[in-house]
């Protein structure tokens, strides 16, 4: 059973987990027809692999230490810290230590799509 989405105008919390992020999992916390966050969870040396999406995209790491791969080499994002990637933008993320990110895309009809080639 999926966990239910946030609504317009609640109030989300996206606060450090500290010690509970070991035991925390990644959930989807509101999704509308132009927007969804992701509340991601990453255990340490835990890698994402590469993709894209259509659109632009914005990765804020909440807490641990995140880096992003690109094929132009990587950022690297300690609590605090966000980039955003243009739309298509080849990347990957790599968790090295326990990390939490608020990943915020940008949808069309609901959808993030798969960015282009």
């Amino acid at each position: 059973m999926a966990l239910p989405h946030a609504q317009l105008m609640d109030i989300i919390s996206v606060q450090p987990l500290g010690d509970a992020l070991v035991d925390a999992f990644s959930t989807s916390l509101i999704k509308t027809e132009q927007m969804q966050l992701l509340h991601l969870v990453l255990p340490a040396r835990h890698d994402m692999p590469d993709h894209h999406v259509a659109h632009e995209c914005c990765i804020h790491c909440l807490e641990g230490d995140v880096e992003v791969t690109l094929p132009s080499g990587s950022r690297r994002l300690a609590p605090g810290q966000l980039v955003v990637l243009p739309a298509g933008q080849r990347h990957g993320l790599r968790a090295r230590a326990d990390s939490a990110v608020l990943l915020t895309l940008q949808l069309r009809h609901g959808d993030a799509g798969p960015g282009p080639g």
